[in-house]
């Protein structure tokens, strides 16, 4: 995680020479043109310890169904902090837990089948014995103004293994009146892991074939986090004047 600022956009090429024409350039030397640099980001939300909004948070999943389209369902109970440190990103280490009963689906007939419930179950994530996932950082490596990958332990089913997602840091803003949980700065990640490395074979296409629920599940998360300030920091916010009478 590197909140930093993205570079300014890149400049556009220079219009063209006077004095006597050139040639046209031939379409197969035509270069394209430059792609723009991200927007710069914006951050002023101090240093120190956050944690998880999850009224701002979503960790998503999807896999692959036999070739044909990538489910998605999500889980809606996490918790996490962050040690934040703009100006050593490399000393940041987050730590988050999620409750794998939180898990949700799209099922359109749950009175039918439980499908939450199945993938919660002994098959799958088998939530009833391992009622908590862990993912904790150890090592962070930045790769761009703003960009890093997180490398962490994951412990999921009783196995942990190292998983590195790319994260991107999005901005922060410190407290102000508006916002009674205080600073806030905000992130998005995603990743990949194979489930039958932590014991989920079940379904798992046989080599060459794409029959059955896919090995790589994909991970995408979008969050914020906050930081409530001393008490007394912060004004109340002001209300509207009322407007005259007329």
């Amino acid at each position: 995680m590197r909140p930093v600022l993205w570079a300014c956009a890149l400049l556009a090429t220079v219009g063209a020479v006077a004095c006597s024409p050139k040639p046209a350039e031939k379409a197969e030397d035509a270069k394209p043109p430059a792609a723009a640099a991200a927007a710069a980001v914006t951050n002023t939300a101090p240093s120190g310890a956050y944690i998880v909004d999850l009224d701002h948070t979503s960790v998503i999943f999807r896999v692959n169904h036999m070739g044909l389209s990538h489910y998605t369902a999500r889980f809606t109970k996490v918790t996490g902090d962050l040690q934040f440190d703009p100006a050593n990103p490399a000393a940041m280490s987050v730590s988050v837990a999620i409750d794998p009963r939180s898990l949700e689906t799209d099922y359109p007939e749950p009175t039918k089948l439980n499908f939450d419930g199945e993938l919660a179950g002994p098959n799958f994530l088998d939530a009833a014995k391992f009622p908590q996932m862990t993912f904790k950082s150890t090592r962070v490596e930045t790769t761009g103004a703003n960009t890093a990958r997180v490398t962490g332990d994951l412990a999921l089913r009783g196995v942990t293994k190292p998983l590195t997602l790319d994260v991107t840091f999005n901005g922060g803003l410190a407290a102000h009146a508006m916002d009674p949980k205080g600073s806030r700065i905000g992130f998005s990640a995603r990743g990949a892991l194979k489930r039958s490395e932590f014991g989920m074979t079940y379904g798992v296409p046989a080599p060459g074939s794409n029959f059955g629920v896919g090995d790589e599940v994909e991970v995408i998360i979008e969050t914020e986090l906050t930081q409530r300030p001393p008490a007394g920091t912060i004004a109340p916010a002001a209300l509207p004047a009322p407007k005259p009478k007329t």
